[in-house]
């Protein structure tokens, strides 16, 4: 596979119009970093497809970019990763295909932290629910819009990693064991899209970043110290654009 070896979305050039034209779908985009990455998108030129299951906070996110963008440049998707069926997926298939015929970028970026705990004492169903969400979800959503991505001149799939699936780390459970698989599921994708379609696959761990998630991790952390969703974007935007054509089943970092 042709590469640039030296690629890095931190410093990637990208330019304003970047994302033009592009319909990017984003999991977990009513908070946090899939907020911030939504705005940034659509700031770059791109329709943004803003899934979740809070529709109030999906709500506030669509407000801010169809007032500063116009009314077609975003979408809600209110759905639920954790409880979704069969039929909801094939729903939201058809819904986006109706309305886009295409997917060009797809953001996995919804998560649950589950609990801090040692795999000898962890909670059985806390466990099925972080994995359902993290990991078998992001399965089942890519599974289910490859045929949108394939119909794309240049899409990308990219999976929000962490630091804690790259090295394991002690009472980090089903976490730590989610993003792992991620990692794996990022590289046997790449390895079975490569030379036989458009699509590009790669993870990011944005690193320590000021969010709900980050807190609830480390209670004791000044967050004030920690970058803000907003600042740490701009690798998302390289790797959904064009900047990353060609680089396909790696692992960045976001800092």
């Amino acid at each position: 596979m042709s590469e640039p070896v030296l690629f890095d979305p931190r410093v990637a050039a990208i330019s304003p119009d970047e994302l033009k034209g592009r319909v990017i779908l984003i999991t977990g985009a009513g908070a946090g970093i899939g907020r911030a990455v939504a705005a940034s998108c659509a700031q770059h030129g791109a329709t943004v497809l803003l899934l979740g299951r809070n529709g109030r906070q999906l709500n506030e996110v669509h407000v801010q970019i169809t007032g500063q963008h116009g009314a077609e440049r975003a979408a809600i998707v209110e759905f639920d990763l954790e409880n979704a069926l069969a039929n909801d997926y094939d729903a939201l298939f058809a819904a986006i295909e109706a309305r886009y015929q295409r997917l060009d970028g797809l953001l996995h970026n919804a998560g649950l932290l589950g609990q801090l705990a040692p795999i000898e004492h962890y909670d059985v169903p806390t466990w099925c629910r972080v994995l359902q969400v993290n990991l078998t979800a992001a399965f089942v959503l890519t599974q289910i819009l490859l045929l949108l991505l394939k119909r794309s001149e240049d899409a990308s799939i990219l999976f929000t990693s962490s630091g804690v699936g790259r090295i394991g780390r002690a009472y980090w459970g089903a976490y730590a064991v989610s993003k792992f698989a991620l990692e794996g599921l990022n590289e046997v994708l790449s390895e079975e899209l490569s030379g036989i379609s458009r699509i590009r696959v790669n993870s990011l761990n944005p690193g320590a970043t000021r969010t709900k998630m980050r807190r609830e991790a480390y209670p004791a952390e000044d967050a004030a110290l920690l970058p803000a969703p907003e600042s740490i974007t701009r690798a998302y935007i390289a790797l959904l654009g064009p900047a990353s054509r060609g680089v396909s089943g790696r692992r960045f970092n976001g800092q």
